[in-house]
Order: C-alpha cells, then sequence, then structure tokens
C-alpha cells in the first residue's frame, strides 16, 4: 500500500500524514546525515511526536559520534541505539578476519546483515511506521521510492521518506540556513556516511553515494535495510 502525494508536498506534511497514517510509534532511522539532522528539525518545529533511534555497528566514525551528542544537547534528544549480537561479531571476526566484507558481495551482505539489518528488526519491533532520509537523487538504487510506502519486508511498517523530492543542494541549503549540526566528513568530501572502512570522500562527478562500498557496482550498493 502507498500514499499519493503530490511532488511538491512539504517535508513537513509529509510526516504528518505518514505519522497519521501509521496510527501509532513512529521513529526515524537516524545516520546523523545531514537529511537525517534535517528531519528531526523538521520534526521538532513542526510539533511531531517522533522518535529516533540509531545502530552502532561498532565501525562508526567518531565524527559522527561528535553529531549524536550534538543532537542530543541542541533538542534535548532521546536515541535509542541499538548494537549488533556480540556472537555473532566475534564469530565473523575468528572466521573471516577484520574485513571479509571486502572479498566478495556476499561476504559484505552478511557483515551489514549482522551490523545493520538483525538490529534494525529489533528496532522496528515495536513501531507502527519508520522514517528515512533517503531521497530520489542519491544514486540507482532510490529512484523509484515512494514518499510514504508500505515496508512488506518488515511486517507492513509504514516507511516514510519526507526528503524524498530533495536535492542535495537543498539539504546543504536548509543544513546551512538553520545551523544544523554536520559530520565534519562532509567537508572533506564524504557526501553518504556509513561504517568507517566502507565510506570514502566522494570524487567530483561521482553521484552521492559513490563513496560507500567503492569497490562494488552502483546497483549492489545498499547494505539491505531498505530493500524493497
Amino acid at each position: 500500500m502507498s500514499i499519493t502525494i503530490s511532488p511538491d508536498t512539504s517535508a513537513a506534511e509529509i510526516l504528518r500524514l505518514g505519522i497519521e497514517a501509521a496510527n501509532g510509534p513512529v521513529s526515524l532511522a537516524c545516520s546523523f546525515s545531514l537529511e537525517d539532522v534535517a528531519i528531526i528539525d523538521i520534526a521538532h518545529k513542526a510539533g511531531l511526536k517522533l522518535g529516533v533511534f540509531a545502530i552502532d555497528t561498532g565501525r562508526l566514525n567518531e565524527e559522527t559520534y561528535e553529531v549524536a551528542e550534538a543532537l542530543t544537547e541542541r533538542y534535548r534528544l532521546k536515541i535509542d541505539w541499538y548494537f549488533p549480537r556480540h556472537e555473532e561479531v566475534e564469530k565473523l571476526e575468528r572466521e573471516k578476519g577484520l574485513f571479509s566484507f571486502r572479498e566478495s558481495l556476499e561476504n559484505r551482505h552478511e557483515c551489514c546483515h549482522i551490523r545493520k539489518v538483525e538490529p534494525l528488526s529489533r528496532a522496528l519491533k515495536d513501531l507502527k511506521g519508520w522514517v528515512t532520509g533517503m531521497r530520489r537523487q542519491q544514486g540507482v538504487t532510490r529512484g523509484d521510492l515512494a514518499a510514504i510506502e508500505r515496508d512488506e519486508l518488515n511486517g507492513g511498517l509504514f516507511k516514510i521518506n519526507p526528503l524524498i523530492e530533495w536535492s542535495e543542494e537543498k539539504v546543504l541549503a536548509y543544513s546551512k540556513e538553520n545551523n544544523l549540526p554536520a559530520n565534519r566528513l562532509f567537508r572533506e568530501g564524504y557526501r553518504s556516511i556509513g561504517c568507517a572502512p566502507c565510506t570514502r570522500a566522494v570524487k567530483p562527478g561521482e553521484d552521492a553515494r559513490a563513496g560507500r562500498w567503492w569497490w562494488e557496482n552502483p546497483e549492489n550498493k545498499e547494505c539491505g535495510l531498505h530493500k524493497r
């Protein structure tokens, strides 16, 4: 099921409609990107009831934690943190080493499943909907997103993508105009930031997610959190 929304519907209105449709707890899956920080600010200004959760994969950059701390202080924000099952991480690293994810797509999916997908399933367990900062322009894997859709792979939850139509320029402008906390790595060319060993700065002419798993083909550049 999806809700038809016009391209000029505001992010705040998409959020409001999605939260109303979910009719229960809704949380933002926050990676502390510029997009996610903008959503927190939009929800705060609109007076919308939106929870926030984050997945600590164990391999995040220090700069990412700095943004989390800044958000906590600015908005008096409560962040629900989720971590991978330590037994699974220990087993993976003992059997395959620290960088198995660079050896094959299968290995990379295994690492992402342990560090991200399984914790996400626990984070979503008691929710009626979840919010992401995904935008259509971010890459070939996100071109057919809907503003509000049903996430059938996660029990039919409402999945809300309020910035779906935003350009990167609009995100940057909103962040600057509202003096929002921003990851210091953005100034070094990191336009999409995940785990430290799987993220590099983006080269001129590349799309925003080119620095994620840069050794893989563009159509494979998802971690499993957003399977459709």
